[in-house]
């Protein structure tokens, strides 16, 4: 029908209007519409089988002919099962983690190593997005990156564990260098680095001050004078500690003595003032870097034990060394690897000259395992342990650094066996192992 004109048709007109193709329900005399189907028909539409009996692709010459309806227009409908995947692909295309809240999402994944996130990045679009996340990222712990050096000069120096391309921070902490004229790198700790500064060329050896300072994200905050060096009238040399815990990135604390060890000061980040405890420790002397485990401070003494101290200075503990230790040639190393303390030394009491490494199963009961047991000859090539010295374990592996303090460095892989040269230095020895964190700041930092 046309707008402005109505046109009268009858039955079969209206039908042959409607459907293009013969209608089952109107008799055709077209000796072609036969040819207009394929065999079999085109279903039931509403037929039952007594009026239409099945096709078979051949036609009865006595038998009227029948136009046979077109095929059915067939549209692909998901199932409710396809459906239901389909709605929960949508879901986890915004929600990676299923149902789990973003909050806690991000605190869990704020706790996974670095380099495990970086693997999560490949799931899939919204994994690399959500481990994108510069927050999570900062609060990711990081990996081991390489060394600052202590002893090299007036100023820092830092060698890249990788071996290639630019280190992940800045080598001569320049970001101080415009407030500071000379530092000295003295410990490393969860990330920060403790220095000691002075402010002009023309200077005192013991008259520094002491800066703490995060190398990734450039961020320092320098501390009063130390109690113990205003009072230090027979000028012994001052040792300083770092104790900082990633998963706290708002407070840290520095720990220093004299060699009598007689009292300890430490400074607290959150009250940021100095206060002196009486040490002890009374009749041990500390030798070596500390190790930070569990809010706890370790160290090695010359006593062949490891003396311990909360972070408040008021438990004070002890854990005794493996007796062949005891007969070690040098004092014995400590660190942490994989939340466990280690201890190593070299030992050449024996026909040849050995690296022996333990890890400490029971720390309440101090029970400790031999690691590994390794010729130095093996290592370097020749058996003489003077020439050698241990310097740090890999917090995340069993691989364990040593230089032979002629400049050549190398870890060695206690799982696998194999070494690696990872540098040439002539001050690898004292070399502070150094792992980046980019937590925030505390407000009152540079």
């Amino acid at each position: 029908m046309k707008s402005g004109k109505r046109t009268m048709m009858g039955d079969d007109d209206t039908a042959a209007a409607l459907f293009p193709f013969p209608n089952p329900r109107v008799r055709g005399t077209d000796p072609q519409a036969k040819d207009l189907m394929p065999p079999g028909g085109g279903g039931e539409h509403g037929c039952t089988e007594q009026d239409h009996p099945l096709a078979t692709g051949r036609h009865d010459e006595g038998a009227p002919s029948h136009p046979m309806p077109p095929p059915p227009l067939i549209v692909p409908v998901a199932s409710e099962k396809k459906k239901k995947k389909h709605k929960q692909g949508q879901e986890h295309e915004k929600h990676p983690a299923g149902s789990l809240p973003e909050g806690p999402l991000i605190e869990i994944l704020s706790r996974v190593p670095y380099k495990s996130l970086c693997r999560f990045k490949c799931v899939s679009k919204p994994w690399l997005a959500l481990c994108s996340d510069p927050d999570i990222r900062k609060r990711s712990p990081q990996t081991m990156a390489g060394f600052f050096l202590r002893n090299y000069g007036m100023r820092p120096c830092f060698i890249n564990l990788s071996g290639r391309g630019q280190p992940l921070v800045d080598p001569f902490l320049s970001f101080l260098r415009e407030s500071f004229k000379l530092l000295i790198p003295q410990h490393c700790c969860g990330g920060l680095v403790l220095c000691k500064y002075w402010e002009s060329y023309c200077f005192e050896e013991d008259e520094y001050n002491l800066v703490v300072c995060n190398p990734a994200t450039k961020k320092w905050a320098e501390l009063p004078p130390n109690p113990i060096q205003l009072q230090d009238e027979d000028e012994e040399e001052v040792e300083e500690y770092l104790c900082f815990d990633p998963a706290v990135p708002s407070r840290f604390m520095v720990f220093t003595h004299t060699w009598d060890f007689t009292e300890v000061t430490i400074y607290s980040s959150d009250t940021g003032r100095w206060t002196t405890v009486e040490s002890g420790w009374i009749d041990k002397t500390p030798i070596g870097l500390p190790v930070f485990l569990n809010g706890t401070l370790h160290l090695m003494t010359t006593e062949y034990s490891i003396v311990t101290v909360d972070t408040e200075g008021k438990v004070w503990g002890q854990i005794d060394i493996p007796g062949n230790m005891r007969d070690s040639s040098d004092y014995p190393f400590i660190g942490q690897s994989q939340g466990r303390l280690y201890a190593w030394c070299i030992n050449d009491n024996v026909d040849v000259c050995q690296l022996l490494v333990w890890a400490l199963e029971d720390y309440g009961g101090a029970k400790w395992a031999l690691k590994d047991t390794v010729n130095i000859s093996e290592l370097f090539g020749r058996d003489r342990y003077k020439y050698v010295e241990p310097l740090a374990i890999h917090p995340d592996c069993d691989l364990i650094f040593l230089t032979d303090r002629r400049g050549k460095a190398i870890s060695y892989d206690m799982d696998s066996k194999k070494v690696h040269v990872i540098g040439t230095h002539e001050t690898f020895y004292g070399a502070i192992p150094y792992v980046p964190c980019f937590a925030e700041w505390p407000s009152d930092g540079h």
